[in-house]
């Protein structure tokens, strides 16, 4: 009797220390499947003039990084699970720590590249630049050397993976660096989304409207004030997760959805916008049409040139082409009748 009880407490122990990895494990390969698939979609999506773009480029790194943690998560959540006692070497454990806890600056430096679509770096003074990009540089470089200043507090602690993962629930319970990055990437995030959403909005009010260009503010309005919500709620999560609850696995799992779905919203916008470019370059006449057409078709070809089939928005004294809002590019626009003044609009 005294023998069936010891196995099936040493049956309920070991199910209870497996059972994190197996939620760790779980994850991981659930948003990884997801992350691949829309790298496909990405990919189908896109055309050559938006594969040559930063931010395309960008958001491809970024879902090879999320998809290296996921393959990270794996190995060192499924040595423990089948083989607890012999567990990966500390340097792959470090490695998942390090692809977990610094991308997320990565992430939040895409979202930021949006500010290049409403001041062009080819036509906005430095000093107004250096006054709207001063303060998330500093910020996001205080968050590297925060997350770096605890990641190494933590790591030299210990020689072994086991030694490490021993002492993770004290190290974890109220940790002031990740308490501090986590503050720090609110603030980031709000500060980047307000400038941006400010300037929309103010310079909307006197936008020149042409078909679906009304719609497609919205849109760009709605996606990126989710690119904000959703992480902002992981964040105050987080932290009254490491400041209440001594147990990590809640926390890391919180973090590891946190880290996916940034990248879920920054390449869902841009899968938006891919697809609105896709669909247009398809519709799009002819260049011979263009050239030999006697006419253009309406005041917003007059605009962009003749080339119908692109949307312009004029912000006050500048005209931004949706569908490029991570990319600064930037070209002189001239309009037949206007003064020299009131033609120096901006293509983003």
């Amino acid at each position: 009797m005294s023998s069936a009880a010891s196995q099936e407490v040493i049956i309920d122990a070991f199910v209870a220390q497996i059972h994190p990895y197996f939620d760790y494990v779980l994850s991981a390969a659930a948003f990884s499947a997801c992350l691949f698939t829309l790298l496909v979609v990405l990919f189908a999506f896109s055309t050559k003039e938006s594969r040559r773009r930063l931010v395309f480029r960008l958001n491809v790194l970024a879902i090879c990084v999320a998809m290296t943690l996921g393959i990270l998560i794996g190995l060192v959540s499924g040595k423990a699970i089948t083989d607890p006692f012999n567990q990966v070497s500390k340097s792959v454990y470090i490695a998942s720590i390090v692809f977990a806890l610094f991308p997320p600056v990565l992430y939040d430096s895409i979202l930021l590249t949006r500010l290049f679509a409403l001041y062009p770096i080819s036509i906005t003074p430095t000093t107004t630049l250096l006054m709207i990009f001063t303060f998330p540089f500093c910020v996001k470089c205080t968050r590297v050397i925060v997350v770096a200043i605890g990641l190494h507090n933590y790591v030299s602690s210990e020689l072994t993976t086991v030694s490490l993962e021993e002492v993770e629930p004290a190290a974890w319970f109220r940790n002031p660096e990740m308490t501090a990055e986590w503050a720090l990437q609110i603030a980031d995030n709000f500060y980047s989304v307000s400038i941006f959403l400010y300037n929309l909005h103010n310079r909307t009010s006197l936008v020149k409207r042409a078909g679906g260009v009304a719609e497609r503010i919205r849109q760009i309005f709605f996606i990126s004030a989710a690119n904000f919500v959703f992480p902002l709620i992981f964040n105050i999560a987080q932290i009254i997760c490491i400041t209440t609850d001594r147990s990590p696995t809640t926390g890391v799992l919180l973090l590891m959805i946190n880290n996916y779905l940034t990248v879920v919203g920054v390449l869902c916008a841009t899968l938006w916008f891919s697809g609105s470019e896709w669909v247009r370059t398809r519709n799009e006449p002819s260049s011979d049409h263009i050239v030999h057409s006697p006419k253009p078709n309406s005041g917003a070809d007059r605009v962009t040139g003749g080339k119908s089939g692109s949307e312009v928005v004029v912000l006050g004294r500048r005209s931004v082409t949706l569908g490029t809002t991570g990319s600064g590019s930037a070209s002189q626009l001239a309009a037949g009748r206007n003064t020299p003044e009131e033609t120096k609009y901006v293509l983003v």
